[in-house]
């Protein structure tokens, strides 16, 4: 019985710790330098909006742009990589260390998104 609660609680433990952008699809490059997840799509300058409409739709691109002004220059898809076009690179998240230093390079969406 005890091993059973210990796997139980092994496996709620497990879930917690999974963040929820991780069941987030996939990123995809349907052209070069363009990068999009399932609501916006970006390329070197940062999230576009003609891009999001011609590889998403027009729905998406009006929801993507109608929250409002924001840089579309920094920006993080929904599996969580987070790009800075000013810095030339994404990263595997948005935040920083205890140092102040942000997250490692995601070098695949870097690659796509600035040819790295």
């Amino acid at each position: 019985m005890k091993k059973r609660h210990l796997a139980l609680l092994s496996l709620l433990a497990t879930m917690i710790a999974v963040p929820a952008f991780a069941t987030s699809k996939p990123l995809k490059s349907p052209a070069r330098g363009v990068v999009c997840d399932q609501y916006i799509c970006a390329n070197k300058h940062g999230v576009s909006r003609i891009l999001t409409r011609k590889y998403l739709g027009a729905g998406a691109a009006k929801k993507a742009f109608s929250q409002g002004t924001f840089d579309k220059t920094q920006f993080t898809f929904a599996n969580g990589v987070f790009c800075d076009t000013k810095e030339k690179a994404c990263h595997v998240d948005r935040y920083f260390d205890s140092n102040g230093k942000r997250s490692p390079i995601d070098r695949a969406t870097t690659a796509k998104l600035f040819g790295k």
